[in-house]
């Protein structure tokens, strides 16, 4: 699932194609917003919040996207062959004079006032790429953080009620780099604001760095620490890395780490469940 960052360069793409400008082609396919008209509204802007975005109109009204696994916004020039979109991947397009905005395989969307956004997203936690996330941020989440009491680190990451915006892959590299065994219990973290800046360092590198958005130009661009490199040495110590999982069934998700450069407490945690796949 796209992360934060990727959501920020979205939202970037979309401001630059559609903010101030008005639309002459609004098409929602999708069931609830089907006969919704955005024609002539002027876009404001699209905000990014965790893993959702926010369009805004100039009529009150907002589009809420979240892409889920596959879904993507992608730019085109009006009246080239990228943006015809007739696929039926297709749930939705906005287009001005100049430039269309083509969204596929959305995962989930909806036309609200703006004013009522937080009926969408205020249940989750500090956006950990917001502005005021340093000021404001930090202390909110050590506030839900403090509630997960023994819940396994690589979880409470992951859980976008405590921390918004971060993935398999940030949660994965950031305690790599903090040397930090994923199942640790949350209320056991030596030092969760350090974590949490590592996090947030590596995710804000990829939104100003312009690398592919695989998950092997995670860092630095030359790849991964550990996500995704099961089996695969180390660029430490050599070790081969190994996978987890975070969560139950059927929200589990995958968590790799290095067990020599990330070691077990002892007696603390829970076991690591290794899938065989």
């Amino acid at each position: 699932m796209p992360e934060g960052d990727i959501l920020r360069r979205t939202a970037t793409r979309m401001d630059e194609a559609l903010a101030g400008r008005v639309l002459v082609r609004a098409d929602l396919r999708w069931p609830t917003a089907a006969t919704v008209d955005l024609v002539g509204r002027t876009v404001l802007g699209t905000v990014p919040y965790g893993k959702h975005l926010l369009t805004r109109f100039d009529d009150g009204r907002t589009l809420h996207t979240h892409l889920r696994m596959d879904g993507s916004w992608r730019i085109a020039r009006t009246g080239s062959p990228g943006a015809v979109a007739g696929s039926p991947v297709v749930r939705a397009v906005l287009a001005n004079s100049t430039w269309t905005a083509v969204g596929e395989l959305l995962g989930m969307l909806d036309v609200l006032p703006t004013r009522q956004e937080h009926t969408l997203i205020g249940h989750l936690g500090p956006d950990i790429l917001a502005d005021d996330f340093e000021t404001d941020g930090i202390p909110e989440v050590l506030r839900r953080w403090a509630d997960q009491g023994s819940t396994p680190v690589c979880e409470v990451l992951l859980d976008q009620t405590v921390l918004a915006g971060i993935g398999t892959i940030y949660m994965a590299e950031s305690q790599f780099l903090e040397h930090l065994w994923p199942w640790t219990p949350a209320d056991q973290v030596p030092d969760p604001v350090r974590l949490l800046r590592v996090a947030r360092a590596l995710m804000q590198r990829s939104v100003t760095t312009d690398l592919p958005t695989s998950t092997g130009d995670v860092t630095r661009g030359r790849g991964s620490w550990v996500h995704s490199r099961r089996g695969e040495p180390c660029r430490r110590c050599g070790t081969p890395i190994r996978r987890g999982t975070a969560r139950r069934p059927p929200q589990e998700r995958p968590v790799f780490w290095c067990p020599r450069c990330q070691p077990a407490a002892v007696g603390g945690g829970r076991t690591p469940r290794e899938p065989s796949d």
